[in-house]
């Protein structure tokens, strides 16, 4: 049984917790289409997440790997479309970095584009009555430079990889929250789905996805 690769990052701008781990560690060790997931929590600190998830994919020899982060603005899972070369952090990491213009890669491309089937992801989450968008820019922060390592780092490889934002959780119990906010559960049915997804489908779909903005 091959190797999928699932991350999610760990807490960071004082928060107590981050939804993208809680998401990905229930999925750890689960049996998806035939593969085998492997959880890893990347630190939220540039270059040294990207250097984690290198070693973890020379470790694991992944077939597939799905790396997920925060969106905290969000409301829906964002599928994730395109990667570019550039950190210009808001804020600072956890380690007290805050590089601005700097590139993730020095004379690399500048970006690359998932090689996941979103589309057909975005379908399948959809029909399960999850709220999902495929969206244009995984931002300039910690999650946008592992992603943009992670697609730099599977050149050549046949290894398909890609990325995720989940939005902040609500608490369906808490008779409020954010609005348009999901469950902690949503989120894990939501990643499951793009995993078996991303894992059978070959060719992918040409929906329209696309924003006018």
């Amino acid at each position: 049984m091959r190797n999928v690769l699932l991350t999610g990052f760990a807490p960071f701008d004082g928060a107590a917790g981050n939804p993208s781990w809680d998401a990905a560690r229930v999925l750890d060790g689960e049996a998806i289409a035939g593969h085998r997931v492997v959880a890893r929590r990347l630190p939220v600190e540039f270059g040294v997440a990207r250097d984690a998830l290198r070693r973890a994919i020379r470790e694991l020899r992944p077939a597939l790997v799905l790396c997920t982060g925060l969106a905290s603005g969000r409301s829906a899972i964002s599928l994730e479309r395109v990667a570019i070369n550039v950190d210009d952090a808001r804020i600072p990491d956890n380690a007290g970095r805050q590089p601005v213009d700097v590139a993730v890669v020095r004379r690399g491309p500048v970006a690359y584009f998932s090689t996941l089937p979103i589309k057909a992801m975005y379908a399948a989450i959809h029909e399960a009555g999850v709220a999902v968008e495929v969206s244009q820019s995984a931002g300039t922060y910690v999650c946008n430079h592992v992603f943009y390592g992670l697609m730099h780092m599977s050149r050549g490889r046949r290894m398909r990889a890609g990325f995720v934002h989940v939005p902040p959780t609500v608490d369906p119990t808490a008779g409020g929250g954010t609005q348009g906010a999901l469950t902690h559960d949503q989120i894990v049915d939501a990643l499951r789905i793009a995993l078996r997804v991303a894992l059978t489908t070959q060719q992918d779909l040409r929906i329209g996805a696309g924003t006018t903005e």
